[in-house]
């Protein structure tokens, strides 16, 4: 889902380095953390890459301990292929999210099949691997739509809960909607949200407060499981 015009995120070009002690810290704490866990939800973020908001977005995630699915638009992943890359190696987990955005119910399957092709194509020259999970636009879809997913091995995946940050919600309001979430379940995020980007330190603390952490979107089942 998309709302437009996009807000930029000013002065949130956040450079996203690596130590060695902090590698090693995150490795050491991971299976603590994982014994915490008493069910997993599944994290999306749609409508990526860009240069203005994937920097930001994956700093913060990986700030907090959380993986997400980032739904890219193959448009985006031709565009800005370092940022996909980037998204691999954050951890994060990457999804079709339709090459240009369009209402796939009121396109041809020839269409159809160029959007997704089109996007599996592109993410995976840039580097995020070739995408099992597929989200259609606006979470419309129907059987010639799900006809050209099966062609490309694709898992549908909508959502649980609507964070309605593509609506302007507030950061309360998204931390509210997470809160929602229960075990196998997914929430639909925007990746280019300000409110969203501040909303995840307390995302994080939502979930450990509950025994839930985020974890990866099975494309045999299509709800979330352990990583």
């Amino acid at each position: 889902m998309r709302a437009a015009p996009r807000p930029l995120l000013t002065g949130l070009a956040l450079a996203a380095t690596a130590v060695a002690g902090t590698v090693t810290a995150v490795t050491d704490a991971a299976p603590a953390h994982a014994a915490t866990c008493s069910g997993y939800v599944g994290l999306t973020f749609d409508d990526g890459p860009s240069n203005d908001h994937t920097p930001a977005l994956l700093n913060a995630l990986r700030q907090n301990g959380l993986r997400a699915t980032m739904f890219n638009e193959g448009q985006f992943a031709a565009a800005y292929p370092a940022q996909v890359r980037a998204e691999a190696n954050a951890g994060m987990w990457i999804g079709n999210h339709s090459y240009t955005h369009p209402h796939l119910t009121q396109q041809s399957q020839a269409q159809i099949d160029s959007e997704i092709s089109r996007t599996q194509q592109a993410i995976a020259a840039a580097g995020g691997g070739t995408p099992q999970l597929f989200r259609p636009p606006y979470g419309e879809t129907n059987t010639t739509v799900q006809a050209v997913e099966a062609k490309y091995g694709l898992r549908q995946i909508i959502w649980d809960v609507d964070s309605q940050d593509w609506n302007g919600a507030s950061t309360d309001a998204i931390v509210q909607a997470v809160s929602r979430l229960t075990n196998g379940q997914i929430i639909l995020m925007h990746e280019w949200p300000a409110n969203t980007l501040a909303a995840i330190p307390r995302i994080a603390q939502t979930l450990a407060g509950k025994g839930l952490c985020a974890g990866r979107i099975s494309p045999q089942t299509g709800r979330a499981v352990a990583p």
